[in-house]
């Protein structure tokens, strides 16, 4: 996993082929991202800290603009 940016993580998520599913624990939340059953992305939110993950591959699962 590597880090993204906003914007293609919410192009990602935002596609109808892709499903997302939400995780909190605690202060830690975790939205992954898949296209089929294979995970594309993660965003993980900790206290006031927001990351983005993409897999290697995830430039091929954004719909262009």
């Amino acid at each position: 996993m590597q880090l993204i940016m906003k914007t293609e993580f919410d192009n990602l998520r935002t596609n109808d082929l892709h499903s997302y599913d939400t995780d909190t624990n605690g202060d830690k939340q975790v939205v992954k991202i898949y296209c089929r059953e294979q995970l594309i992305a993660k965003k993980l939110t900790q206290k006031k800290s927001v990351r983005y993950f993409g897999s290697g591959d995830y430039k091929k699962y954004l719909t262009p603009e």
